[in-house]
């Protein structure tokens, strides 16, 4: 697909009004409480033996309402010290998938969490995570699931269990609680966009071709799924537009940049139809960290930066947590 949105020199200037409901923080100090009032024990058992560089364990945690949320926690073998760790949110539809896919940041001598996303997964990246919660009539995917209102939308659960998850992470001895950054692509890169508003203290964030961002603005400029659910659900709801985007208003990665503070690693894609990029930019330009920078990659679609990103990214890294 050829560069359809704005020009590079215009996104980069790209800083539109943000839509947020009033009780925003109200709503998301709310939803933490709740979810920690419930919290059950995490539980921890080792796996992967075969990886013998590696320490492997699978983690049950509660997240959202109590829930169980699954994740790999995954480090290197031999580590006396605690070390960073990377906690990874996985791209629309995908699930934790298998231990072994996630060994890089554990060979960079690093910990990843790698948590599951309820009710999601994939051939590729098989989920072992449910979503208890039901909700009335949507489309097909989760766009839609729960979108009546911002107490039982699906995101509520997902960006809960994503805040939690990094408290998790704190807890574990193995983990250096300063040292810890969030991280994901796509879907991944909008709750990590999530987390970094929700949670304090954080090393660091990457970001990728995040999705979740700029809701009106991308429902006006790409037909791209999974935005393309969200359109088929307001065809259905006639005369309710604005009280759908007031419920996405307090998912709104855009809205969550402008709490976040720790240093960032964007990624942007300027043929992307599924994040355009004046969605990312938005999520960038408002972006509260002081210490932040982009990568453009002017001829990808959705894949962004792949390998080169990520080579980027533990360049980025080794520099900010030596």
């Amino acid at each position: 697909m050829a560069q359809f949105d704005l020009p590079l020199a215009q996104l980069q200037q790209y800083l539109p009004d943000r839509e947020e409901a009033s009780d925003f923080d109200a709503f998301w100090a709310d939803t933490l409480a709740e979810a920690h009032a419930l919290a059950q024990p995490t539980v921890r058992e080792r796996s992967n033996p075969e990886l013998t560089g590696l320490v492997v364990e699978d983690v049950t945690f509660s997240g959202f309402g109590g829930s169980p949320i699954k994740g790999w926690f995954i480090r290197p073998a031999g580590a006396t010290e605690p070390l960073p760790c990377i906690v990874h949110y996985i791209g629309y539809s995908g699930g934790r998938g298998l231990a072994h896919q996630w060994t890089m940041h554990p060979s960079a001598g690093y910990a990843v969490f790698v948590m599951d996303t309820r009710g999601q997964g994939s051939a590729n990246l098989p989920g072992a995570t449910a979503d208890p919660f039901g909700s009335g009539p949507q489309v097909a995917g989760k766009m839609s699931a729960g979108l009546d209102s911002p107490e039982t939308y699906y995101y509520r659960r997902v960006f809960t269990d994503a805040a939690l998850a990094v408290d998790v992470v704190r807890s574990f001895p193995e983990v250096d609680p300063a040292r810890v950054v969030v991280a994901g692509g796509s879907q991944g890169g909008g709750i990590a966009l999530a987390a970094a508003g929700l949670c304090e203290g954080l090393a660091a964030a990457l970001v990728d071709v995040p999705f979740l961002s700029h809701f009106r603005r991308a429902l006006q400029i790409t037909d791209a799924s999974p935005f393309a659910e969200l359109k088929t659900y307001l065809i259905s709801r006639r005369g309710h537009e604005e009280e759908v985007f007031r419920t996405l208003s307090y998912f709104d990665a855009t809205n969550f940049a402008a709490r976040a503070t720790a240093p960032a690693l964007f990624s942007v894609a300027l043929c992307d139809a599924v994040c355009p990029p004046s969605t990312v930019y938005a999520a960038f330009n408002h972006y509260a960290g002081t210490q932040k920078d982009i990568a453009v990659y002017p001829y990808n679609g959705h894949e962004g930066g792949g390998p080169v990103q990520q080579q980027a990214q533990l360049t980025f890294l080794a520099d900010l947590l030596a």
